[in-house]
């Protein structure tokens, strides 16, 4: 009880605002960058909130940042404060809102980007007057944001049991990992090989996400190790135009490159994937009823799969 006592007293917001950014980022840098702190300002904010807790929240190396299981558990009650304290600031604005439907999207970038055009552009030929807004995150920053409310429906991957306590899981597909290039891109005129591949500048996803671990299980099936130099992003579009432009190999899930690769403007290498693929599913929340327009929104995500 008197840990729980000193933990309620010398608990502050900026502990909890610094612990969401680095999960969100995935690296201290990028989370110093977010927050306009500098990176040791930010290392004394995380550590003194591992010493409240008395639990190591991330494991942190050469490549970033990783939530651990405790600190995947201890993110939905973080973004919970977080975002009761963004309502209460919001009820005591004078500005009145609109009345209109609202629906709340969450997505892994690049199921947003694989899935999710179509799947809106369909839903406002039938109900052009709902906003949509979209969040892309992190599978973890994904399940808080259900969890909280602040989402409505999600499009993400199955997760620990404890993790999806209070959550729904529909599977909608498995996905494979695909290493894709620029059409005309010089390793395409002749034999492709895994070494091969690693001799021109590669775009991953940040450590910590499943894809990024898929990449690293097929290269150390073939005794490789991702070169030095990688672009790490969680940005779909970005890993795109530089796939698209330039002489980068992307390392990317199928269905966020099924309408690239259907129409040519990325091209699949020969190499096999490790497994079966990935789930990927439409998540809710089991004690929230959904509105209507998230039901059509549902339906039509169900109906734009990757084939």
């Amino acid at each position: 009880m008197e840990k729980n006592a000193l933990f309620s007293q010398r608990i502050r917001l900026r502990h909890l605002h610094t612990f969401v950014a680095v999960a969100q980022q995935g690296t201290l840098g990028r989370a110093a960058e977010t927050l306009n702190l500098s990176q040791p300002a930010l290392s004394k904010t995380l550590n003194e909130l591992e010493q409240l807790t008395g639990k190591r929240l991330f494991e942190r190396g050469r490549m970033g940042a990783q939530l651990t299981h405790v600190g995947e558990q201890f993110l939905s009650h973080a973004v919970r404060v977080l975002d009761a304290v963004n309502i209460a600031g919001q009820s005591l604005s004078d500005q009145e809102e609109k009345n209109c439907e609202l629906i709340r999207v969450g997505a892994l970038p690049t199921a947003a980007l694989g899935i999710l055009p179509a799947v809106i552009g369909q839903l406002h030929k039938q109900q052009p007057d709902i906003t949509i807004q979209v969040a892309t995150a992190n599978n973890p920053m994904l399940l808080a944001g259900l969890k909280t409310g602040e989402l409505d429906v999600g499009i993400g991957r199955m997760s620990d049991p404890d993790l999806m306590c209070g959550l729904h899981y529909e599977l909608l597909f498995l996905e494979s990992l695909k290493l894709v290039v620029r059409p005309r891109h010089p390793l395409l005129q002749s034999t492709v090989t895994l070494s091969r591949v690693l001799e021109w500048p590669v775009v991953v996803l940040p450590q910590g996400t499943v894809p990024r671990q898929n990449a690293e299980e097929l290269l150390a099936s073939q005794n490789c190790t991702l070169p030095t130099g990688c672009i790490e992003t969680l940005s779909a579009s970005l890993s795109r135009q530089l796939t698209v432009e330039y002489d980068y190999v992307w390392f990317v899930p199928s269905g966020a490159v099924k309408d690239d690769l259907r129409l040519g403007s990325l091209v699949a290498l020969p190499i096999p994937p490790l497994g079966i693929g990935d789930p990927i599913g439409i998540i809710t929340r089991v004690d929230a009823p959904l509105s209507p327009a998230v039901l059509t929104l549902i339906s039509y995500i169900r109906k734009t799969l990757p084939d």
